[in-house]
């Protein structure tokens, strides 16, 4: 039974428990419903923010893209201008003379200049350099100097570009740089600078180059190449193209509340150009992104929109991988603004609305109160009771009221109520214990019945079976053994009447011998079946292993005829008491049974382990398994009885024999499904030193002490 009770807190008087309980509703909803608008209200705020930077990101990215497409479009534009075609081949007539290198370097400057590239350089179709663009303060020796062949990458990017005319983004070595614009290499060198939650990394500098690269193709009336163009844009502390971005993204005056809005490229997770600032004055260059957005962004491939760690302070901020020409993540592109300003605007506006609610609940509850008076007195008893019954006392009531309105009748009904579930309550719990009583009693009893009934059952049904097939085996060989004695008695008497006369009938004599001894061999056999554990060999120390290796020669001429492959996985090292022909009889029985389980071919595994049994009697155990059609579960239930067999041919004595040898010497046999692949297991556990109920005769015939 439960009821509602007071909170403990307000407690103090009876009147000031029944005025908490007239401003329960008020205390408890007005408080969640600033909870609820007040986290809906952080909630909505965040997916605003979130939603600020994802557009802003998506305006950087818009931007870079057309950049990309710029730097594509411009390279295409010089390498199918005329005057460049004009340049390579300056006579039409039947023997061209080269190209003249100064011009071809004009020509190139002019286009760069036009086109704000940071290189142009152009190749011949076999990769070796024809002309770059001179930037302004190079000197004509180093203009004239011998130029290294086309970098590897640049020939990926020509591949990459002929599917469209966008540039590429492109990881280069310093050696690569050098070889297209020596004049770049001053802006390679960046210094790392440890950076709080970065990748632990070895580093001090990086001097690998983010290039913006178009290699085109500059072909000749007829359609064949005959140079190649390539131009490009370096982003390693290119400040200008930086600013650009965040010119476009962040424009003067749209983040409110004093917000800084800042844009960031980075190589890896290096910032290699960047308008967030280390210091006063200094960029963050060299600086490190946390590993949790490297993960994310770089490792994963997502977009990162959320509040971030930027150097040293927080930002609302979007990050987003940038690829190369085969789609390699190989940096990053970041915008975000400073997240300071809005977080306090956020607490301002969760502080009015808190303001606004605390002064609505406090006139609700001035209100609540003049209404709640007239049934204070009346509540506060049958509060007082309930809180007595919970804390044990069942025998507490109202008792009798002065008012006679509804909560006086509810009183008195309540006093009733309290009675009626008392009384029932002792019946139910009286009851309940004497029926768990009687339930215990009959369950165990019914256990005890049905243990013994199934014991029983299954002890009848084999000792039926086993008798049935005793007598009748019996029998049989009774009345086979004695014709055959008296055929073996009249054939000895023969060879003493006919002396050496019987020589001429000698072979025929013997024949006879043998079969009279082959048919006494039938019926022992016959006997062997109905009674095994009467028929025990002698007892040696067998290895397993070499047993089962035996026993494979003597069914080789089965595995001649298929295409089994034989597995071996032998790990037993232990030896077992055993009959050595039992144990053949036993493993040959299941070996025929795994080949003839695979018409088709298959294979034939065979395992051996250590294993102990229940009572830690170690011994060895092994597995003769095969790739066949497997084990129903009605051929699993009735696999080890008599006569019963899947075979047209069978006699299904087979396995019921096997049984009992193996339980002659304390072991015993299990069939199961494999669980790797397809197929049926029988395996045979053996002790090494046999445990029987009736021990097996030793050597020399008589019954041993095993």
């Amino acid at each position: 039974m439960s009821f509602w009770r007071t909170p403990r807190w307000l407690a103090g008087s009876v009147r000031n428990k029944l005025l908490a309980m007239a401003l329960l509703p008020l205390l408890v909803a007005f408080p969640l419903l600033v909870l609820a608008l007040a986290l809906w209200g952080n909630a909505a705020y965040d997916r605003l923010l979130i939603t600020k930077v994802r557009s802003d990101l998506a305006v950087a990215h818009g931007y870079f893209d057309q950049v990309l497409g710029e730097v594509g479009s411009g390279t295409l534009g010089v390498a199918n201008s005329r005057a460049l075609y004009a340049a390579l081949r300056p006579a039409p007539a039947p023997r061209v003379a080269p190209p003249d290198p100064a011009h071809l370097r004009d020509q190139l400057a002019l286009a760069r200049e036009q086109l704000g590239l940071d290189f142009l350089v152009l190749y011949d179709p076999q990769g070796r350099p024809l002309a770059r663009s001179t930037p302004a303060g190079l000197s004509t020796g180093d203009a004239n100097a011998p130029m290294p062949p086309m970098p590897a990458p640049l020939a990926g990017a020509l591949q990459a570009t002929q599917r469209g005319a966008r540039a590429r983004l492109l990881l280069l070595k310093p050696e690569a740089v050098a070889a297209l614009a020596p004049h770049l290499m001053p802006r390679l060198r960046i210094p790392l600078v440890a950076t709080r939650n970065a990748a632990p990394d070895t580093r001090e500098t990086e001097d690998r180059a983010m290039v913006m690269v178009s290699t085109q193709p500059v072909r000749d009336a007829a359609g064949q190449t005959i140079a190649v163009l390539s131009g490009g844009l370096l982003l390693n502390q290119n400040l200008d193209f930086i600013d650009h971005i965040n010119r476009i993204v962040y424009p003067e005056g749209s983040l409110p509340f004093g917000s800084q809005g800042t844009a960031t490229l980075f190589m890896d997770d290096v910032r290699i150009t960047t308008n967030v600032r280390l210091f006063q004055d200094q960029r963050a260059i060299g600086t490190r992104v946390s590993q949790t957005v490297r993960d994310a962004v770089l490792g994963r491939g997502e977009t990162w929109l959320q509040r971030a760690f930027v150097v040293n302070d927080w930002y609302v901020s979007a990050y987003e991988p940038l690829l190369d020409a085969s789609e390699q993540r190989i940096g990053m592109l970041y915008v975000g603004y400073l997240e300071a300003p809005f977080r306090l605007v956020r607490y301002a506006m969760l502080g009015a609305i808190g303001l606004i609610f605390l002064g609505v609940m406090a006139l609700s509850a001035w209100f609540s109160l003049r209404w709640a008076r007239s049934i204070f007195q009346p509540v506060e008893r049958m509060n007082r009771t309930m809180q007595l019954v919970e804390e044990g006392q069942p025998q507490a009531r109202v008792g009798e009221l002065a008012a006679r309105d509804e909560l006086g009748a509810l009183a008195g009904h309540l006093d009733e109520l309290l009675d009626v579930i008392d009384d029932k309550t002792a019946a139910l719990q009286r009851w309940g214990e004497e029926l768990d009583h009687k339930v215990a009693e009959r369950t165990q009893e019914l256990e005890a019945s049905n243990a013994s009934l199934q014991l029983a059952q299954q002890q009848l049904v084999k000792s039926e079976k086993l008798a049935a097939i005793g007598q009748l085996t019996a029998s049989i060989a009774h009345e086979i053994n004695n014709p055959i004695a008296v055929m073996q008695g009249n054939l000895d008497l023969m060879r003493e009447t006919l002396g050496d006369a019987s020589m001429p009938v000698r072979a025929e004599l013997k024949l006879l011998d043998e079969q009279v001894e082959r048919m006494r061999i039938i019926v022992t056999q016959l006997l062997q079946y109905a009674r095994p554990t009467e028929y025990a060999g002698y007892v040696e120390t067998l290895d397993l292993n070499r047993t089962m290796d035996d026993c494979l020669v003597l069914v080789g001429h089965l595995l001649a005829q298929t295409n089994i492959v034989v597995r071996r996985d032998f790990q037993a090292t232990r030896r077992v008491g055993c009959n050595r022909q039992e144990l053949q009889q036993v493993v040959i029985n299941l070996m025929i049974n795994a080949i003839q389980a695979m018409p088709q071919g298959g294979e034939l595994r065979l395992v051996s382990r250590d294993w102990a049994d229940e009572a830690g009697r170690v011994g060895v155990r092994l597995c003769v398994q095969d790739s066949g059609s497997g084990l129903s579960l009605e051929v699993l239930d009735r696999l080890f009885r008599p006569f019963f067999t899947t075979k047209n041919d069978g006699n299904g004595l087979g396995l019921w024999i096997s049984q009992g040898l193996v339980e002659r010497y304390g072991g015993h046999i299990t069939a199961e499904n494999r669980s790797d692949v397809q197929g049926a297991s029988f395996c045979v556990a053996l002790l090494t030193e046999p445990h029987a109920p009736d021990a097996a005769p030793t050597r020399d015939g008589r019954p041993g002490g095993l």
